[in-house]
């Protein structure tokens, strides 16, 4: 008689273990008994063994897909939350407001705010095992605010997939002897073209340069159009672009994370591998140093002004990526023990070194063009499409060898784009697919559905007038709203729920509970700031322009309607809840599995306990 205890998993092949029925989580072994018979004959004798210590998932989904390798979920955050705004908006703000000095207020919020929300949505959605609304079974009443951020997801895709399609439409034209932004003799020109040298006087504000005139008259025809309400038919060399980045981000994603963690391997890597190359290639221009001076100047008198503060708390309220769903969809398909505190702290601090790195990338170039120009530096810098899409390619155009480097800067551009692309196009997947569950047998079909509807969407903003819609998608779709949905998720959290309860979740996972530090953010800080932030934010609302173009009052409400369609997601569906369930306001803010406690009087999360201090 021999007898042997291993793992099933490594017994997969001799023995299948049967699905438990139970809500543990972890690994399972079989006590294996050979048993040899008469004539040579073997037969084996299994028992399944519970290990000595169990972990507890409270959603009790023991099938769930998880990532091929910890790895794969790292540079999938990663690539999700270094987008494209890293490398055309945070220099900018640093240069504007008072350079290194505006690194005060940035990485006080980023302690405050961005890092524990972005903890905070990373163990939500790892506890839980669900996507963006599936995660509110704790607290049913909240689960509004899950359609809310699955819906900013979609509205966002709507327009972020053009940009990449921009991108897509330069690198093409970038396989050329000389680049076709560089003079003003071509077909798209207008007579207000001028270059540089000519264009030395700013006084007159309508000349243009070659490369202003390549992204608005022959990239977008944006000439061909009167406004938002004559837009034109889509031009067909962007609608060609735009179909295959939707192609790229179907089969990147129509199989799960299996395939997207992989995708990742080199659209999160790439942009490190380019911007390290144009570093190094930016500092030996003349005048470099003179623009990474500028970037890093020092003036602590800007930190008075208050415009200062609320643009570095709006720059973590976004550039970290909190409030899209994409965090949660991402770590619900983690292991129920991976270590969520780590990765927070490793991924929110790699972004914001990106953002910090590529400022010196973007203005080596720009103190370049301002030496090549002999211009102000103020002149040529700028943030937004404008950048990406105007003044840099124009200082490449300059350089020996345009047309390599320009391949390198849009290859760049497309891998910023399409994780992030990836990450809100897989918040909307998952969030739908898991909470309603026939889905999941169809989840090819279901996300060809999500990007097909995607791409007929943005046809609008590929027309001549295409740049009017992306404007205002660009405004509405995530600016209040988002901020709104992070405040609704923080409150549900902290005070329905409970923090006590949720660090108890997290210990469940990774041993130990969090510290006084995040507990006092989650419960205090954060939705304090996430409220100013919000009040500000309506506060200082402007209506969107492009360049001198108003648009309309029907436009503007139009605008708003986007914003609110997602935003009141969450007091109708509070109010579904409540019509729909038995009696009690109880049963709607207790975690689905406990309505059971509330029938016998206890409803903890208003258990007033002095753990939290």
């Amino acid at each position: 008689l021999h007898a042997d205890r291993v793992p099933v998993g490594l017994m997969s092949s001799v023995v299948a273990p049967e699905k438990p029925t139970s809500n543990t989580m972890g690994p399972k072994e079989v006590e294996l008994i050979l048993v040899k018979e008469q004539n040579g004959v073997q037969f084996t004798s299994t028992t399944l063994v519970a290990p000595a210590t169990t972990q507890t998932n409270s959603s009790g989904e023991e099938d769930r897909e998880t990532w091929g390798k910890k790895i794969d979920f790292l540079l999938s955050v990663i690539g999700f939350a270094v987008d494209l705004a890293n490398v055309w908006r945070f220099p900018y703000l640093c240069y504007k407001n008072g350079g290194g000095a505006f690194l005060v207020p940035y990485l006080f919020f980023m302690l405050i705010a961005g890092m524990p929300l972005f903890y905070m949505e990373l163990a939500l959605g790892q506890y839980n095992r669900e996507g963006a609304a599936g995660v509110w079974k704790i607290c049913p009443i909240f689960k509004g605010v899950g359609f809310t951020v699955i819906l900013i997801s979609l509205y966002v895709g709507f327009y972020y997939n053009v940009i990449i399609s921009w991108a897509l439409f330069y690198l093409f034209s970038s396989f050329t002897g000389e680049l076709p932004w560089v003079h003003c003799n071509n077909t798209w020109n207008s007579p207000n073209c001028s270059d540089w040298a000519d264009n030395s006087s700013v006084s007159d504000i309508y000349k243009a340069t070659p490369a202003q005139e390549y992204f608005e008259r022959a990239v977008l025809h944006i000439q061909d159009s009167n406004g938002i309400d004559d837009l034109g038919r889509p031009r067909w060399q962007l609608t060609s672009c735009l179909a295959v980045v939707i192609v790229l981000l179907y089969f990147s994603l129509w199989k799960g994370v299996k395939t997207s963690g992989k995708v990742v391997w080199i659209t999160a890597t790439m942009p490190y591998v380019v911007l390290t190359v144009l570093l190094l290639r930016g500092v030996t221009l003349p005048g470099a140093i003179d623009g990474i001076k500028a970037y890093l100047s020092v003036d602590f008198l800007r930190l008075c002004d208050p415009k200062v503060w609320i643009e570095a708390a709006t720059q973590i309220c976004f550039s970290l990526g909190v409030g899209f769903g994409v965090l949660i969809a991402f770590s619900s398909y983690n292991k129920f023990t991976n270590n969520c505190y780590r990765d927070a702290i490793i991924t929110s601090s790699i972004n914001s070194l990106t953002s910090f790195f590529s400022g010196f990338v973007v203005f080596s170039f720009l103190g370049y063009m301002s030496h090549k120009h002999n211009v102000a530096l103020d002149k040529v810098a700028r943030d937004g499409a404008g950048l990406v899409f105007v003044i840099y390619p124009e200082a490449i155009a300059t350089l020996p060898g345009s047309s390599v480097w320009a391949v390198i800067f849009f290859i760049m551009l497309l891998t910023l784009g399409i994780d992030s692309a990836m990450g809100g196009m897989e918040s909307v997947i998952t969030g739908l697919i898991d909470e309603f569950k026939f889905l999941h047998k169809h989840r090819e079909l279901f996300t060809l559905f999500i990007v097909v509807a995607t791409f007929l969407i943005s046809l609008f903003c590929v027309t001549n007038g295409g740049m009017y819609v992306f404007t205002l998608l660009d405004h509405f779709a995530a600016g209040t709203s988002i901020l709104f949905g992070v405040l609704i998720e923080a409150i549900g959290i902290a005070w329905f729920y409970g923090v006590d309860r949720f660090s108890d979740d997290i210990k469940d996972m990774i041993g130990q509970r969090p510290g006084r530090y995040w507990r006092l953010c989650w419960k205090f800080v954060s939705p304090c700031f996430l409220l100013f932030m919000v009040v500000v934010s309506f506060a200082t609302f402007n209506p969107p322009i492009y360049g001198s173009y108003m648009f309309p009052p029907w436009a503007n409400m139009v605008g708003w309607c986007l914003a609110m369609s997602s935003m009141t997601m969450v007091p109708l569906y509070a109010i579904y809840k409540l019509c729909i369930l038995p009696g009690k306001l109880a049963y709607a803010i207790t975690p689905e599995t406990e309505h059971h406690l509330v029938d016998n009087g206890e409803v903890r999360q208003f258990t007033v306990s002095a753990d939290l201090l």
